[in-house]
């Protein structure tokens, strides 16, 4: 399975593109790209939309269709992969990219996608919204895109088509982008960022009170009293 070689990051950037794909199913070695869709974001703004469906010359699964509502008839006449991931790679170009889960599903079906069609890697850096709501929101019980987007009151129909999953996860990572500016803002210690990896430090409960946490734990476990 090909990895994206962008680097994860863990803070909110003004400019960006969130993205997001529908797939024949969870493997990104024997399935599918059905749906690619982006949102440029410029200034904390939409700016500019791409959407695709893509024939994946083979049967969509029941168990898909069940899922996103995309058919067969739907893909038929639409672009192969090589063509949509040709426009959609020019689409994004440079840009950090922004989705929910990206960091182990959606950029997996990119990379390989890109790989196996155009001989392309994808080096986009990027921010993984799951991550940043485990961290920002670790009371919530589960953190799907539909359960942030219910916390901030975000409304979620037509959710489970990229381009609508796009508009949703855009407005929760402006919500997001707000709390870890204000969780920075609270820092009494002046200390904006982790000084190991240059997350976001976020304020946590632990059994011995009140803690600062790096927003990449576990991959950085920097903590330091509050």
């Amino acid at each position: 399975m090909k990895k994206s070689t962008g680097k994860r990051m863990y803070q909110y950037v003004k400019d960006y593109t969130v993205f997001d794909l529908e797939t024949t199913g969870l493997n990104p070695e024997s399935d599918q790209i059905i749906e690619i869709s982006g949102i440029k974001v410029r200034d904390g703004n939409s700016a500019e939309e791409f959407t695709t469906l893509v024939n994946p010359q083979q049967p969509i699964p029941a168990s898909a269709t069940r899922i996103n509502g995309i058919t067969d008839e739907m893909v038929n006449g639409a672009p192969t992969l090589k063509h949509a991931l040709e426009s959609f790679l020019a689409f994004i170009g440079n840009d950090i990219l922004v989705g929910h889960n990206i960091h182990s599903f959606d950029l997996n079906f990119l990379q390989n996608g890109a790989s196996r069609e155009l001989s392309q890697e994808i080096t986009n850096d990027y921010v993984d919204t799951l991550f940043l709501a485990k961290s920002c929101l670790p009371h919530l019980p589960r953190h799907r895109l539909t359960d942030i987007a219910a916390h901030f009151h975000i409304e979620t129909i037509g959710a489970h088509r990229a381009l609508n999953d796009c508009s949703i996860n855009l407005q929760c990572y402006e919500k997001l982008g707000l709390l870890l500016k204000n969780t920075a803002a609270d820092n009494t210690s002046g200390i904006p960022s982790c000084p190991k990896c240059g997350g976001i430090l976020i304020k946590r409960k632990g059994k011995f009170g009140e803690f600062w946490g790096c927003s990449s734990f576990p991959t950085c476990r920097y903590t330091q009293k509050a």
